[in-house]
């Protein structure tokens, strides 16, 4: 089994033909109805859902304080539909697509290119984060026009915590996929990751909500980071420095470790 760096040595740029990689994975990944469901639909649909089937959701909240005196239980959930995105993405279709491609030996053709093995990666990011953009857009719109939910009031800080919490998830995706021995092995790990996750974003119990303990712990986890970034960013309670380093230093150091373990080759 040979272990590589993410970067190793070649003569070549291997940045020829990415365009072309890129529509290529774009292609297959929408030719794939279960990841355009979970990585695109899936936000919505959950909201959706817990917005409609789970009494007491679109009721005004009259035990928490202000800004959240007066709204309702559906509209804590609409910011965290982005987080749900932003993981089920990275911990999902990200580790299987770059274990299956290193178990069916495509990383291994590839290196024998123009366009080093690493295209395959960038294109990946690209696809997996335009797929994330799409259903995170696509939550949002849903939320004002069904739930009618306010929007961010802070939109650039909104825009950076979807950001970071992006690239903490693909960097725990990335590190899970050039590990695993195979694909369904990669997306079982990615699953065991997955729910722990949603629960420190506050899926089941949103940031206002959670206990303090609770919540302290999910501080320092990249999605509950995020989930608590993004409800400062959506409701205007200030700058979140914690939690912006917090997943900053989860996506140095998950992309690092990945960097140094990543295998090209079964």
């Amino acid at each position: 089994m040979t272990t590589a760096t993410l970067a190793p040595a070649r003569s070549h740029t291997g940045t020829r033909g990415l365009s072309t990689l890129i529509g290529a994975e774009l292609k297959l990944f929408l030719r794939d109805p279960g990841n355009v469901f979970f990585v695109v639909a899936f936000p919505t649909v959950l909201l959706i859902g817990m917005g409609f089937a789970i009494p007491g959701m679109r009721d005004p909240i009259t035990d928490l304080p202000e800004p959240w005196l007066g709204m309702r239980a559906v509209d804590l959930f609409a910011p965290l539909m982005l987080c749900v995105a932003a993981a089920t993405a990275g911990l999902s279709t990200v580790p299987a697509y770059l274990a299956s491609y290193r178990e069916t030996g495509v990383l291994r053709r590839m290196s024998t290119t123009p366009m080093r093995p690493q295209g395959v990666l960038i294109a990946q990011a690209v696809v997996q984060l335009l797929g994330v953009a799409a259903g995170g857009a696509l939550a949002l719109a849903v939320a004002f026009l069904v739930f009618d939910t306010p929007m961010p009031q802070n939109p650039a800080l909104a825009l950076l915590v979807f950001l970071l919490a992006t690239a903490s998830m693909f960097g725990i995706g990335v590190l899970i996929g050039g590990l695993a021995s195979k694909g369904a092995t990669a997306s079982g790990y990615g699953m065991l990751v997955y729910f722990p996750m949603l629960f420190m974003a506050g899926l089941w119990t949103p940031g206002p909500l959670m206990p303090d303990a609770v919540a302290t712990i999910a501080t320092y986890t990249p999605l509950g980071a995020a989930s608590q970034a993004m409800n400062d960013a959506w409701f205007g309670l200030g700058m979140p420095w914690v939690q912006l380093i917090v997943m900053l230093a989860w996506t140095v150091a998950m992309f690092g470790l990945a960097a140094r373990t990543f295998k090209w080759e079964v």
